[in-house]
Order: C-alpha cells, then structure tokens, then sequence
C-alpha cells in the first residue's frame, strides 16, 4: 500500500513539474481593458499584454489582482527595452545627441531659438547651452513632468519591475537603446525641432490634450487612445509607421518565439496595443486567440 501511495505521489508531482499554475480570469465586456490573454496556436500556457504609461504620478499606480497573477504566472517579464540593465542609462546619454555634430541653434532662427531657450531657462531652471547636441524629441520628453498634476512620479514600467524582482523573475526587452535612438535619427531633425517649439508655443493646448491622454489611459478606453495617437494637432500620425506599426510587426515576429518557449508578459506603451497595425490585431491575425481582460 506504501509503494502504491509513493507511485501516485511521484506521477502527481511529475506531472506537475514546471506547469505554471492554472490562473482564472474574467473575460471584460468589451475592448476597454489594458489587460490580455494571448493563448492558442499550440501554446502551452498564456502569455499576457499589458498597455503602459511611461510617467505616472506615482499614487495612480496602481495594479489589478488579475494583473499580479498574470505576471505571477508567467515566467518572465518583457518590456520595450532591457530596464533593469545597469548600462542602459549611460548608453542613452550617448544615444541622445544628434548625429555630425548637428546643434539645436542651427535648427531654429534667432528668434525661435530665444522662444526655447526662455523657455528652458525659466520654466525648466536648466540653460539651454547645455543640451545644444540632444535630439529635439527628447527635449519634448522633459517638457511631460511639467503637464502632472503632481510632484512624485514614476514609470509604469518601473512599477511592474518591483513587481518581478519580488517574484524572482527577469527583465528583458524587446528592443535595444541603439535602435529607439536610430528611430529618431531617421526623423529630420528640424521637424523634430519644429514640434519642440510648436509644443512650447502651444503648453496650454499641449496639457489640455495631455490631461485627456491620462484620463483615457487611467480609465482603460484603448479605442480613445487610438484617436489620441491620431490627433492631427498632437499625434504621431505624420511618423506612426516608424513610432508604432513598424515596431509592433517587430515584436510580433519576436514574440512567436518567445512565446512558444515559456509565458511571458509583454508590457509596452498602450498606444501600440490599438489599431489595424496594433499588437491585439497582429496577434489576433497571427492565430493566436486574445482575450480582454478585466482588470480592476
């Protein structure tokens, strides 16, 4: 009877070995989630999408039981970029400037250059001489703590990496510092300098659509947020294949590896979750079964 009992433990405990627990979750009622199943197409266990916002005040995030489940369950964690890499800060200090020596005061005429530089100097207490090589865009990217309605703010991403390191999961990326820069080299630097100074010019404007970006995030509306993205005044439409659709296919194509081997989950902006071209649809077209989930 022992020997009977112990033949049965260890079929059990074989048969157990290395499967990640059975998560239940909830389908949500419509597309208004930032939170997905991926499953189907011979994988043994579902991956998860999640839709980020890359700043925060830091009291807004805040994480679902389905969603630290999900994480949970998977066996790895995957963002834009390998986050948790301690030569990431470095090399995009290096990434940051533009190519051939190219400087901000050759992009503007006096006039504008004096309107940016004000600009810096008054609102930013940072003088504009000392960012004379970075690109334009990530000049726009300092004006966004400016639009918070708060002082302490953090990353999405970060959050969910506190999260892992508590489960002892690791970090990856899907992409390389060198290639987000790259997609920014292959913007004309006088258009990304023209919109530095269309967003200054236009901060009312500018925080007024901000705002409505952070409300439709906070409250999970994906559809909305692909109308955001699409805004003639303030979107990306102009640049949507090199920002979203062209990376989004790239991910796809990595992600039916990844995938395959274990479950992971995937968490990148929410605005390339979205759309004809967005990661939902691609997967979907891909064979694979995404499911919303609700995630409150």
């Amino acid at each position: 009877m022992k020997l009977a009992r112990l033949i049965l433990f260890i079929l059990i405990m074989g048969s157990c070995k290395g499967q990640p627990p059975v998560l239940k979750t909830e389908t949500n009622k419509d597309a208004n989630t930032l939170l997905w199943e991926v499953s189907g197409k011979g994988l043994q266990s579902p991956s998860y999408l999640f839709g980020t916002f890359h700043m925060l005040c830091k009291e807004d995030i805040r994480f679902s039981e389905t969603l630290k489940n999900a994480l949970k369950s998977s066996s790895e964690l995957y963002l834009e970029m390998d986050m948790d890499d301690p030569s990431l800060m470095l090399s995009g200090l290096l990434l940051m400037k533009m190519k051939n020596d190219r400087q901000l005061k050759d992009l503007y005429s006096p006039v504008e250059y004096e309107r940016v530089s004000s600009y810096f100097k008054d609102s930013l207490q940072m003088p504009l001489a000392l960012l004379q090589n970075m690109k334009p865009f990530f000049l726009v990217a300092m004006l966004y703590p400016q639009m918070m309605p708060c002082k302490k703010l953090s990353g999405v991403e970060e959050e969910l990496m506190l999260l892992a390191k508590a489960n002892k999961q690791e970090v990856k990326g899907l992409e390389t510092m060198e290639f987000q820069s790259s997609i920014f080299d292959s913007i004309p630097y006088e258009k990304q300098a023209a919109e530095l100074l269309k967003t200054i010019d236009s901060l009312q404007a500018f925080r007024k659509y901000f705002d409505t970006m952070l409300t439709v995030y906070k409250s999970q509306r994906l559809p909305e947020i692909e109308h955001l993205f699409n805004n003639n005044e303030f979107g990306i439409e102009e640049n949507q294949d090199l920002l979203l659709d062209n990376r989004n296919r790239n991910w796809v194509t990595q992600l039916r590896t990844i995938m395959q081997k274990q479950p992971v989950f995937i968490a990148v902006g929410a605005g390339h979750l979205p759309g004809n071209v967005g990661l939902i649809n691609l997967l979907k077209k891909e064979g694979y079964t995404v499911r919303p989930l609700v995630n409150k």
